[in-house]
C-alpha cells in the first residue's frame, strides 16, 4: 500500500453551479484539510457534497448545507476532515456566488 500526499484541489474560485473539483481516481482518498475564503465583499454560501461512484449530488451526500461565508473569512471545513473518497468517488461544491470563494483541500491517496 503506498500513500500519497497531495493537494486535491488546488487553490481555485468555486464555481456558482454544482461542479465536480476532485475525483478520486484508482484510489481512496483521506482529505487532510479543505479551505473555503470568501473574496468578496458580501457573505456567499457555500455547499459540498461527497459523491460515490455512479451516484449524483443531492441530500444523501450533502456534507456542508449552504454555510454562510462572510467577507473576508477563511473557513476551515471540519466536517470534511477525516472523510473518505472511495475509488472514483467526488468531492462536488456550489458557491452561491460566481468567483467569490476561493477553494482549496489536501489530502492522501492511498494506493
Amino acid at each position: 500500500m503506498a500513500v500519497t500526499v497531495k493537494n486535491i484541489i488546488p487553490p481555485k474560485q468555486a464555481e456558482n453551479a454544482q461542479t465536480t473539483q476532485y475525483t478520486a481516481l484508482s484510489c481512496k482518498t483521506i482529505i487532510d484539510k479543505f479551505t473555503v475564503t470568501n473574496t468578496s465583499a458580501a457573505n456567499v454560501t457555500f455547499s459540498v457534497n461527497l459523491v460515490v461512484l455512479e451516484g449524483t449530488p443531492g441530500d444523501a451526500n450533502l456534507i456542508i448545507k449552504t454555510r454562510s461565508i462572510v467577507p473576508g473569512e477563511t473557513y476551515l471545513c471540519p466536517e470534511l476532515v477525516g472523510q473518505v473518497l472511495e475509488d472514483r468517488g467526488f468531492i462536488s461544491t456550489l458557491a452561491g456566488t460566481a468567483a467569490s470563494l476561493t477553494i482549496t483541500a489536501s489530502g492522501r491517496q492511498v494506493t
